[in-house]
This record gives structure tokens, sequence and C-alpha cells, in this order.
């Protein structure tokens, strides 16, 4: 009798073990077909999206050209600000929401430098758009001088600085006025330490000349980190197709006064370890 029991304890462990490995590759299979699924709808979507995005970016060209050589500076800012509105609604052909959390009230009336972590070129309107108020302009790769409608020209005439990563001679006096344009106008410097994008979220080690020369240049300046998360996401299949139904979230951290800070490489470590240990 004991060891028949033992043999029917044994019997229903088994298929009870059975089961659940039947459950787990059933939920895997599932899981397997979601995502191709998914993928599968992200090409047309992605050529809907590419499709309108081309189209605001060559019709916004003529408007900010309009707007800079015959009605000035602040009617181009206002033609760059509907640009960037009209980018990030279009990301919504690919399900992309944003959320920016930002519980603190940062003066108008100060320059500033919002260093961020880099993900992607999603990064770029979101943080335009919602600190638009602050004048946002920003430290670009020359290489976007020219080509690309639009993004081209706002950079050339809105106020950002261009740079040779390969060629750090010619940075740094780039750096520097680009400095001493956000401490006199009250500004805001947009930087993104890590020279490059992460492709898979995982944050660089942080390039620190940059903020040095800026921080040198602006000494009256606020220093705003800023957290991105998921952007990398919307490149997680490559250039094509894009990632659909991602959530791209902004975390503004608290202000730092430049001057509270002696040792501007202790201000720098507190940036960066304050942007990485938010990023999920």
């Amino acid at each position: 009798m004991l060891i028949m029991s033992i043999a029917r304890k044994s019997k229903n462990t088994i298929k009870f073990k059975t089961t659940i490995t039947s459950w787990f590759f059933c939920d895997l299979l599932a899981l397997n077909y979601i995502c191709y699924m998914r993928k599968l709808l992200a090409y047309p979507l992605t050529v809907l999206y590419l499709i309108v995005f081309g189209m605001i970016l060559i019709i916004f060209h003529p408007i900010q050209w309009i707007c800079f050589n015959i009605f000035g500076y602040q009617a181009h800012k206002l033609s760059v600000d509907t640009l960037q509105f009209c980018l990030i609604r279009s990301l919504h052909i690919l399900g992309t929401r944003f959320s920016w959390n930002n519980p603190y009230q940062i003066p108008k009336n100060k320059p500033l430098i919002i260093v961020s972590n880099h993900q992607s070129m999603y990064d770029i309107s979101p943080i335009m758009w919602y600190m638009r108020k602050h004048h946002v302009k920003f430290v670009a790769k020359k290489e976007l001088g020219k080509g690309i409608p639009s993004v081209s020209y706002n950079l050339r005439h809105g106020g950002s600085v261009f740079i040779y990563r390969k060629n750090p001679r010619q940075a740094l006096p780039s750096m520097m006025k680009f400095g001493e344009y956000i401490e006199t106008t009250n500004r805001a410097a947009v930087i993104f330490p890590e020279g490059t994008r992460s492709k898979d979220g995982k944050p660089k080690p942080f390039k620190t000349k940059g903020m040095e020369l800026l921080f040198k240049k602006a000494p009256s300046a606020l220093v705003v980190p800023v957290t991105v998360n998921n952007s990398w996401k919307m490149l997680c299949y490559g250039k094509f197709p894009m990632g659909i139904g991602n959530h791209i979230k902004f975390t503004v951290h608290k202000p730092i006064e430049i001057a509270t800070f002696t040792d501007k490489s202790e201000l720098i470590q507190n940036v960066e370890k304050t942007i990485i240990d938010a990023i999920q």
C-alpha cells in the first residue's frame, strides 16, 4: 500500500510539473507571437510616421526662414516651438506617449545649464517643447548644421553651438562662447555629456570638459539635471521599423546653484549620480 501511495504521488507530481512546463512554453509562444505581431504592425506605422515627419520638416523650413529674416528672433522662436509641438504629436502615430515630471519652479530670469542623459534623437523635441519658456539651445555636432530641413536651419540661426567631436581644440572656444551667450541672455543650454546616444538605455560615462567650461563662463546659472527613460526603445529594432507603443519619461531633478559648489568636479559627480540613479 505504501509503495502504491508513493507511486500515485510521484505520478501526480510528474503530471503537475508537466502542466507547469506546458503553461510556461504556451506563455513563451504567446509572448513571441505578440512580439512578432507588434514588429509587423510597426512597419506600416513607421512608413506613415516618416512621411508625416518629413512633411513637417519641409513645411517648417520656409516658415522659419520667413520668421527669422522678416520678423526676427521672437517670431523665429515661436515657429521653432510650433515645430517641436508638431514633431511630438507626429510620434503619436507610433503610439508614443510622453510624460514630464517637474515638481520645481525654475526661474526664467536666470541662465540654465540643462544636463541630460541621451538615449535617442527623440529626447530632443520634448526637451525643447516642455522647456520652451527658457529659450533652449543645444550643443550639437557639426554634421547636423547642414542637410536637414528645419533642424539645420534652427541650429545655425537659433543660438545653438556646433562642435567637432574629433577636434577638441575647436570645441573649447565654441563652448566658452556658448557659456558667455547663455550668461548674458539668461537662456538655457542643453548638454548631453555622454557625448553620444546610449542605444540600450545604459548610461555611458560623462565627459566633463564641456560642463566645466559652461560652469566657468556662466557662473550665475542653475544646473538642471534631467533623466530620460525609454527613448532608446524607439530604435529597439534598428532604424527601421521603429518601436511602437513606448512611454518616454522625463524627470527634472532639483536645480543646483553653481555658486554653491567651490569644487566643480564634485558638482559634476553630483549631477551625474542624480541623473544615472533615476534611469530605469
